[in-house]
C-alpha cells in the first residue's frame, strides 16, 4: 500500500509565496516521474509540472516562471515552490508519483495524494 501526501498549501493574498510538499510512504522500491495538478472550481484537472527521477523537468504555461519543481529522492518527496500567486492559481492541488512497488522487482503503478488547498485572494 502507497500513500501520497500534500500538505503546505494555504491562503494566501495575491503577489505571494507558497510551497508545496508530496510525500509517499509505503511499500515503495523506486519513484520515477513525478506530477503536480490542479483543480480549480468547475474547470477539470490540469497539469502544472513533472519532474523525472534525473531532475527534467517540465510546466505548462500558467506555471512557466513562477512555480519550481523539485524532488529528494532519498526522501520520496515532490515540491513545488510557487511564486508570484495570483488569483487564478486558486486551486486544489494534486501530486502524482509513478512507483515501483511489488514482489520481487515489483511494478510500476501510479498514485495520488487527496490534494492541498491553495487561495489566493485578498
Amino acid at each position: 500500500q502507497i500513500q501520497l501526501v500534500e500538505s503546505g498549501g494555504a491562503l494566501v493574498q495575491p503577489g505571494g509565496s507558497l510551497r508545496l510538499s508530496c510525500a509517499a510512504s509505503g511499500s515503495i522500491k523506486s519513484v520515477g516521474l513525478a506530477h503536480w495538478y490542479r483543480q480549480a472550481p468547475g474547470k477539470e484537472r490540469e497539469r502544472v509540472a513533472s519532474i523525472t527521477f534525473d531532475g527534467i523537468t517540465s510546466y505548462t504555461e500558467p506555471a512557466k516562471d513562477r512555480f519550481t519543481i523539485s524532488r529528494d529522492n532519498y526522501k520520496n518527496m515532490v515540491f513545488l515552490q510557487m511564486d508570484s500567486l495570483n488569483t487564478e492559481d486558486t486551486a486544489v492541488y494534486y501530486c502524482s508519483m509513478r512507483c515501483r512497488t511489488g514482489p520481487g522487482w515489483g511494478y510500476w503503478e501510479d498514485f495520488w495524494g487527496l490534494g492541498t488547498q491553495v487561495t489566493v485572494s485578498s
